[in-house]
């Protein structure tokens, strides 16, 4: 038995549902616009969208 739990979308303000394990930091895939969202807080669940990564190249 797979518990879930509900976040909103940032962006639609849709519920999503997480697997109930989610940690703060992980990734997760929006389902209706396929944007990364970050789960920033867990108590209650709170997505943000995750920031484009850079490539730092040493400079």
């Amino acid at each position: 038995m797979s518990d879930t739990i509900t976040a909103e979308d940032p962006l639609t303000g849709e519920e999503i549902e997480l697997p109930s394990d989610v940690e703060v930091g992980e990734i997760i895939d929006s389902p209706a616009t396929g944007t990364e969202l970050e789960v920033v807080a867990l108590d209650p669940v709170t997505l943000e969208e995750a920031p484009e990564l850079e490539e730092d190249w040493g400079e």
